[in-house]
């Protein structure tokens, strides 16, 4: 963890003494009390995180300007390579100082290390708790690592870091299928994405709304390219807080299922509970799941009725009518 390896780090490095520390991406439990915190800025494109961080006393951002310059940067490793190199081309690019890079092994420290070893004088590493630290300076030219939003072959604008960002996900391919063409009214959509089955939806004459309810900041600037009707409305928030002025008739989810890399059912069922609270008493929720996950127990203690519309071996599709 970043809490047992950054205070090593600082021991053998010096930052200055003022200016601004950008702390990327990090994990919502990260312990940041080595750093000063009124210098810290957090840049994170997740709202829960955001939010998080805000909450004690942090300034956060969910992307960096381009005219922003930091004294000194840490850079925390993603689940994507491609994503974590784009941070490194933001903090190359904008840092005067140092910038640390800390992540765990199975996020790639490993392999992220030798990249920069082939390109820049890396200053030292540190191993521990099955990760590193390793530092270097700033002001490298790192562009060709700069990536963003991408047009796939799908037909789809995504990016590296967002859910299923190499096309579509079979599970919401199936939920489209599903979805009825009498849907209308107000629908949200829960978990948006980059847009994929708020883009479906509105093929329907009759709707009169789509939220995109989305936490990360990369997706739905994604979403805003892929979803460009005007009935459209894009909220970069936690799906679980979000709350508007009105009832919606119709909610659409494919909900996350992972808390890092662990399969977490206590997301779907939050998002249950969230739709339930979301709708019109004459609602309709239509969800896709993996088909372990047990959702069928929350689904029953918010809702009159609840319809198992079939699915495949891998996923479920079900409905759920009239939230109590």
């Amino acid at each position: 963890m970043i809490d047992d390896r950054l205070p090593l780090a600082l021991e053998k490095i010096e930052i200055s003494s003022d200016g601004i520390i950008a702390v990327m991406h990090p994990a919502i439990d990260a312990n940041l009390s080595a750093l000063p915190k009124e210098r810290i800025l957090i840049v994170s494109p997740l709202a829960t995180i955001c939010a998080h961080f805000e909450a004690q006393g942090y300034r956060v951002t969910a992307k960096v300007s381009e005219l922003a310059r930091f004294t000194a940067s840490v850079v925390c490793l993603t689940r994507a390579r491609a994503e974590t190199k784009a941070l490194l081309a933001v903090a190359m690019n904008q840092t005067d100082g140092i910038i640390l890079i800390d992540g765990q092994k199975t996020d790639g420290a490993n392999s992220i290390l030798k990249a920069l070893r082939s390109r820049v004088n890396v200053g030292g590493s540190i191993s521990k708790s099955h990760g590193k630290v390793f530092w270097c300076d700033g002001g490298s030219d790192f562009k060709d690592w700069a990536v963003g939003p991408a047009l796939q072959k799908c037909g789809f604008w995504t990016a590296a870091g967002v859910f299923s960002a190499d096309g579509v996900d079979p599970a919401s391919a199936l939920l489209i299928e599903a979805l009825p063409d009498s849907i209308t009214g107000r629908v949200a959509d829960l978990g948006a994405g980059w847009g994929y089955l708020s883009a479906h939806i509105l093929t329907r004459a009759a709707v009169v709304e789509v939220h995109l309810v989305e936490a990360h900041d990369m997706a739905l600037q994604c979403a805003r390219h892929n979803v460009l009707d005007h009935r459209a409305s894009f909220h970069w928030v936690d799906a679980i807080k979000w709350a508007p002025s009105n009832k919606m008739d119709a909610v659409i989810m494919n909900p996350p299922f992972h808390t890092g890399r662990s399969v977490d059912p206590t997301l779907g069922r939050s998002f249950i509970t969230a739709s339930a609270r979301l709708l019109k008493p004459q609602g309709m929720l239509w969800m896709v799941a993996n088909r372990h996950l047990p959702y069928e127990k929350t689904l029953m203690a918010h809702f009159s009725k609840v319809v198992d519309l079939g699915g495949n071996a891998r996923f479920k599709v079900l409905r759920a009518e009239r939230p109590k």
